[in-house]
């Protein structure tokens, strides 16, 4: 089946759940796609002897999940790739990695992936807008998606001009895993602050799984989703999910609608082998908001139900991964996986999306008419090979392998992005969009990516074990200006390694203390401009320390460590001439981190996490001035989060959520700045049968108006006060 044929079937889906939208267009045939990734896999299967006798090898990535929403807090026993490719439990793991469970984030009403990382996740803050995609995140003081990776099913998402757009939907997730700090041994250059892998529904070899659920809410909001997983014989399992969403919006012309399909056949040719082919599809139209102006400077709360685009604006992103996995186990000690995948993305803009308040007339006047296409492929495979031996005795896991793949990205626009308005701030016609006069496209990107790494874990005793990885990666760039002709070919190659020690004094108790380093892009490298072909990869290292503990028999798990981050080869302007760019500049962050989970018993459960963060330019000088010792803009100087749930009566349970988010500043001179705010979630469930489940959540309890990006004009609102009530059934 072609894309074409996924579009259209998405767009009918959709316009007969939610409301009649135009047409949209992709260019690429997923089948063709899927059949090489399945041929190349079958290849390599076909290599493996079928003689070896040996235990039958789970997914790499997947995390199993148990049912009543995970362990208490940190969940420090749940084996896992979060923290590195050797399959460690938190505690095992000499950094700071978490593992959100799906079924907790469906628990606590939490139906938007970023969501559930920011609320959940310690010490993340969330940055995201339409013109990112909608998912800029920020950890341990480094933002945007060139400083946080973002990944799906171990897949990495590289972002085309600062854009990422799947996953969305909670309800495909099985498991969140995240790495807090530098993660470029594992995934490459772009993880200085942390890495996050969105990790999907597996199929069920030896249970059952079949589910619905159907929501609605205010503003308009409606969902229906479905979910199956199972074995189908001795030798096939299978999972499907499917999940469609719609709303009015919480602002004016704020329509949105969703889809996302999930689903995979797992094969056991034999008890060596398993094949599993999966697809992941994403169909997503969210409002097309680009955030309120400032009046004077402050927010005025009249204006906070307002979008200022145009009534035809656009906001479409259509995306999917398909997947061929191998596992391979031809003795105990001995265990290859090798994955083969293919990624598109088809991205478009149109809107007016810069608002400034103009206090001489007293009017808004709206700029930058932007219409945009992404066109974005991925092809790839990682395959690595799991030894496990002794060394002088001791326990000894060693894990090598390789990541290949070829991506291409084209953007077309109607740059210089022309066009300007002028409305009033309280009541005026919204218009439509002028132009696009010349849409073109101005940028064709091919990059060949290969890298080589390796794991290894040593079990000196039952109280000592150290861990180290090391990683090589040589991306190479070519891009073109198809209008102009012009071009450039750069290699962006890196070394990055890491190297860790965990004690254990007693079972239940783990000191750990690591170094590590990583490299990050100068923007993305898939879009890299001509002015900046020339500098290197900025570097980054981390030293961190940390203890992991579980007390009250199980009940309870806590987590704090302490970081410092330095970042060098930053762009900043010579002090000597400030018309000359070098790469000179640095950037630091230090901070703790804790996290701490309670089973209270008496049905009461409460988790709670936060961070304390010292974020700061070292040496940054800019045109504008030396803002050396400032704090870098949209970096929060606390966070927490805290979640508290109570049994109360046989078959009832009330939650509540608290989100705090310290201030930030929105400039590199620290002079303006967007506030603090807390936010409060409430839910009431109730089980009136063994197999139907009915919650009434409340988003945002107390109404609070606060902005989570924006700059010195123009600030992205929250949604304010909201409800939804939901019926889940399985059987």
């Amino acid at each position: 089946m072609s894309s074409h044929s996924t579009t259209r079937i998405s767009r009918h889906i959709l316009d007969f759940t939610f409301r009649p939208q135009a047409s949209t267009r992709h260019g690429t045939f997923l089948a063709s796609a899927a059949l090489l990734s399945l041929s190349s896999s079958l290849a390599f299967a076909q290599a493996v002897s079928d003689d070896t006798s040996a235990d039958m090898l789970l997914d790499p990535i997947t995390v199993t999940a148990e049912g009543g929403g995970g362990g208490v807090g940190p969940d420090l026993d749940r084996p896992s790739n979060a923290g590195s490719r050797l399959g460690l439990t938190a505690r095992e793991t000499p950094a700071s990695v978490e593992i959100i469970d799906g079924e907790t984030i469906r628990q606590r009403g939490q139906t938007d992936v970023n969501q559930a990382i920011v609320r959940n996740g310690i010490g993340i803050n969330f940055m995201g807008a339409p013109g990112n995609g909608g998912t800029s995140l920020g950890m341990r003081g480094f933002t945007g998606h060139g400083s946080v990776t973002r990944l799906y099913d171990g897949v990495k998402l590289y972002p085309g001009s600062g854009t990422i757009t799947f996953p969305f939907d909670t309800w495909t997730v099985d498991s969140i895993e995240i790495l807090r700090g530098p993660a470029s041994v594992l995934y490459g250059e772009g993880a200085i602050g942390g890495a996050i892998n969105v990790v999907p529904k597996k199929p069920l070899t030896d249970s059952r799984r079949n589910e619905m659920q159907a929501i609605i809410g205010t503003d308009g909001q409606k969902g229906l989703a479905l979910g199956s997983a199972g074995p189908i014989d001795e030798r096939f399992a299978y999972s499907f999910d499917i999940s469609g969403k719609g709303s009015d919006g919480w602002m004016d012309r704020g329509d949105a609608s969703s889809l996302a399909v999930s689903g995979a056949l797992r094969w056991q040719a034999s008890d060596e082998l398993a094949l599993t082919f999966s697809h992941d599809h994403g169909y997503n139209e969210p409002s097309a908001y680009f955030g309120t102006p400032l009046i004077d400077g402050r927010l005025d709360e009249r204006l906070r139900h307002k979008n200022y685009n145009v009534a035809d604006s656009l906001v479409r992103f259509h995306d999917h991964l398909t997947q061929i996995k191998a596992e391979w186990t031809p003795s105990d000690n001995l265990s290859i996986n090798s994955t083969t995948y293919y990624l598109s993305s088809d991205r478009d803009w149109r809107n007016v999306e810069s608002y400034l308040y103009r206090p001489e007339t007293g009017d808004i006047r709206r700029s930058s008419y932007i219409a945009i296409n992404h066109l974005h492929e991925q092809v790839g495979n990682r395959t690595d090979a799991t030894f496990e031996s002794r060394f002088a005795g001791m326990e000894n896991r060693t894990v090598v392998g390789f990541d290949v793949n070829r991506i291409r990205f084209r953007n077309a626009n109607n740059s210089p992005y022309p066009g300007e308005s002028v409305v009033d701030p309280i009541d005026f016609d919204p218009g439509f969009f002028i132009g696009p006069d010349q849409f073109r496209s101005t940028l064709d990107s091919t990059t060949l990516q290969y890298s080589l790494f390796a794991d290894n874990r040593l079990k000196i005793n039952d109280q000592w074990s150290v861990v180290a990885g090391l990683r090589y990666d040589d991306p190479r760039l070519e891009r073109t200006n198809p209008q102009t002709g012009t071009g450039f070919t750069r290699n962006l190659d890196s070394l990055n390694w890491r190297v860790g020690a965990v004690y254990t004094p007693v079972p239940d108790l783990a000191f750990f203390a690591q170094y590590s380093q990583a490299s990050e892009p100068i923007g993305s490298i898939l879009s890299l401009s001509d002015a900046q072909r020339d500098y290197v990869l900025p570097r980054g290292e981390q030293y961190e320390a940390g203890v992991k503990y579980s007390f009250l028999g199980g009940r309870a798990d806590a987590t704090l460590s302490a970081f410092h981050i330095r970042k060098k080869n930053v762009l900043a302007r010579d002090p000597d001439d400030r018309t000359i760019v070098r790469q000179i500049g640095e950037q630091s962050s230090q901070g703790i981190e804790a996290a701490l989970g309670f089973d209270l018993g008496h049905g009461w459960r409460v988790e709670a996490n936060g961070t304390i963060l010292d974020a700061r330019f070292d040496d940054y000088i800019q045109a504008g001035g030396d803002f050396s010792g400032n704090t870098p803009p949209n970096v929060p100087q606390e966070a927490a989060n805290l979640f508290v749930s109570w049994a109360f009566a046989e078959n009832w349970l009330v939650h509540g959520g608290l989100h705090y988010v310290g201030k930030v500043y929105t400039d590199d001179a620290n002079t303006k700045t967007r506030p603090s705010y807390a936010v409060v979630n409430a839910g009431l469930q109730w089980q009136p049968t063994e197999t139907a489940t009915i919650d009434l959540n409340v988003y945002n309890l107390f109404d609070e108006v606060y902005a989570t990006s924006g700059g010195a004009t123009q600030w992205y609102l929250a949604p304010p006060r909201s409800a939804t009530l939901s019926v889940r059934l399985t059987f």
